[in-house]
């Protein structure tokens, strides 16, 4: 059932202790504009405080997890670059944090392609699924722009240097097939296996005692939270400059209009 009053291109439902956040936004692939950047974080923090959510999932609707960051929503502001990268960097960090500080159990359903900040910050989940026609895809160097979502330590440490580097400098696009072999994602499913038996088991996960998760979740993360506030930090700072460079602003530019034209 749904709960509550819903967020402009987000859907929240709660199916017992699970609740699932689904990105709707599917005339632009599920893309995040900031105003979804500040949902979905307050999504996520409500969640973590809610006794009665032991699990949240997050998916996209349709056929696409989500297209990333709306590029042509900052485009178009009528901010100055300053206002929009204070804007951006302030809701980019209150959304990264609140996916790897959330304390109890966090599920990716990767439905879809996953692009750019979507594929980034998913990737901190807990577990990830993902579905057998699905990709990860981070063109920051074609945008002209860095790593951000803590994969610039995320990255290297699950795919190891070498598929990282050409992930995050040479816009690799990684294949489900291939996020299953580097260990990115837990497990494979077809689409049309989702509601029959995926979505059964991850209800199950919901009965599980909560207190267990998020002692045991504690202790996997205990040395990893500080190096995922660092990167978040540095990747923000590095962001910013690349967004005043007129290098950035080219490729942006190049990268829409060929987006266009498709």
């Amino acid at each position: 059932m749904a709960t509550g009053t819903q967020p402009a291109h987000l859907v929240v439902e709660q199916f017992g202790t699970v609740r699932r956040i689904t990105i709707n936004n599917p005339r632009k692939k599920n893309a995040l504009n900031l105003q979804a950047y500040g949902d979905l974080t307050d999504l996520l923090n409500a969640a973590d405080r809610d006794d009665s959510v032991s699990v949240v999932v997050l998916m996209g609707a349709g056929d696409f997890y989500s297209s990333g960051n709306d590029i042509s929503a900052i485009l178009t502001s009528s901010q100055s670059v300053e206002e929009r990268l204070e804007t951006s960097n302030g809701k980019l960090s209150n959304m990264v944090k609140a996916f790897y500080s959330f304390s109890k159990l966090l599920i990716g359903v990767v439905n879809g392609p996953a692009i750019g900040i979507a594929a980034t910050t998913v990737i901190l989940c807990d577990v990830l699924y993902m579905v057998e026609t699905g990709y990860f895809y981070t063109p920051f160097s074609a945008l002209g722009l860095c790593a951000e979502g803590c994969s610039s330590y995320t990255f290297p440490k699950l795919m190891g240097r070498s598929k990282a580097s050409e992930m995050l400098l040479l816009n690799h696009r990684m294949s489900a097939q291939e996020a299953l072999q580097f260990q990115v994602v837990s497990e494979l499913f077809k689409s049309e296996d989702f509601e029959t038996k995926l979505w059964p088991r991850i209800l199950k996960y919901g009965e599980l005692p909560i207190g267990s998760i998020k002692a045991t979740k504690q202790l996997m993360k205990r040395f990893e939270i500080e190096e995922l506030q660092k990167a978040n930090q540095r990747e923000l700072e590095a962001l910013a400059q690349r967004w005043q460079t007129e290098e950035a602003v080219q490729a942006v530019m190049n990268f829409m209009t060929r987006k266009s034209k498709m």
